[in-house]
């Protein structure tokens, strides 16, 4: 597939997985994206799972039509992104493979093979192709140390690694944003800082087209993916809204939920978002903890713990930097509510985190008093 009149899509797409780094549903699959840039010398970026070394050369000599490509640029040693290499070797056996220091030392790791034909490079280095010329941007922690992006000067493309990915095959149509945003949270979104200086560099650049690793090629209405990273990466809210995360054992706590939210409504709060955190996707559960501004998590005391659905979910804030938000609680407990206590000691070291006044305690089932409690909840979060 063509995207410019010398850039070639030689990727695959897989409907095989089931799940994305062994934890993340991806119902609609997902691309290995590969790309082929045609010049007097011939690069190739990145390559794909092992699984589809056959299928992604045979896309790459459709195309090459007898040449031999010049280099092979690693982006990203990722083996979902490095798994074919040793495949493509043994076709092409005298490309240069290029990377960065950290790039062969994981390639190293990974193949248990002396490679000898290998161009390291630096910040900022370029390489010509011909009429084309890449530079490379050392994009560390983005998710990986030895990650890299690539820009070319000629026609303004910007290969960006994993950055700009999305969850989702090219075969399917779908929107970008919502799998976007889970991809980029589940995977990068404990590296704010990284991806706030890639941005920077990125800054400086003309940049026409994107070429990520997953998903699409982006073409069109580029200041709008770039300002959701931005957005995301610096930790801000998307938009005003509530996220109530909830976990209930024999209902009485879903019972507070739906009556909380029944106040809400009544307090014409439209921006609604309800999560059974048993019963959700947790990385869906993750993304839109971050889309919106303030969170209340319902919970129910467990072995004097939080329950395991939502330990894991606040776990998982925390590890992605989880910040800049108002979060209320509702707790239950029989005989020691512990759950108000484990989320403010969890989220005792995050920044710019608001708690309301508030706090939900239901002893075992809600009481009058609760339902006071539960509207005066409404009244702080809104606020």
């Amino acid at each position: 597939m063509n995207i410019t009149e010398n850039l070639f899509y030689i990727g695959v797409n897989d409907h095989q997985i089931d799940l994305f780094e062994g934890q993340y549903k991806v119902p609609n699959g997902i691309s290995y994206n590969s790309y082929l840039l045609m010049d007097e010398k011939i690069a190739i970026f990145d390559t794909v799972d092992a699984n589809f070394a056959n299928e992604w050369l045979t896309n790459i000599k459709s195309i090459l039509n007898q040449r031999q490509p010049d280099y092979l640029i690693i982006q990203h040693m990722e083996p979902d992104h490095s798994g074919s290499i040793m495949s493509l070797l043994t076709v092409y056996p005298n490309i240069t493979i290029v990377g960065n220091k950290k790039t062969f030392t994981m390639l190293e790791q990974f193949f248990k093979y002396h490679f000898t034909n290998l161009l390291m490079v630096n910040e900022n280095d370029p390489l010509l192709l011909g009429k084309h010329t890449l530079k490379f941007i050392l994009a560390p922690m983005v998710h990986w140390p030895e990650v890299m992006f690539t820009y070319e000067t000629s026609e303004h493309l910007l290969f960006s690694a994993d950055g700009f990915g999305k969850f989702g095959a090219l075969d399917v149509e779908e929107a970008w944003l919502d799998e976007a945003r889970r991809y980029y949270f589940g995977i990068v979104g404990k590296y704010g800082a990284q991806v706030q200086n890639i941005l920077k560099k990125a800054s400086a650049l003309d940049i026409k087209i994107i070429c990520p690793l997953h998903g699409p090629i982006l073409k069109e209405n580029l200041n709008t993916y770039l300002q959701y990273y931005n957005l995301w990466s610096s930790y801000e809210p998307e938009t005003n809204g509530i996220v109530i995360a909830y976990t209930s054992v024999y209902g009485n706590t879903k019972k507070a939920v739906d009556t909380f939210v029944k106040n809400l409504k009544e307090k014409n709060v439209s921006e609604i978002t309800l999560i059974d955190l048993a019963r959700s996707d947790m990385a869906d559960a993750i993304a839109k903890a971050f889309k919106y501004n303030k969170l209340i998590l319902a919970g129910v005391t467990y072995n004097g713990e939080l329950f395991p659905y939502m330990k894991t979910f606040v776990s998982a804030l925390l590890e992605r930097n989880y910040q800049k938000r108002k979060i209320g609680i509702i707790e239950n407990g029989s005989w020691a509510p512990m759950v108000a206590k484990n989320i403010k000691n969890s989220f005792a070291s995050a920044q710019n985190i608001e708690f309301t006044p508030t706090v939900v305690r239901i002893l075992s089932a809600m009481n009058d008093q609760n339902l006071l409690e539960l509207n005066e909840l409404a009244k702080e979060i809104i606020e």
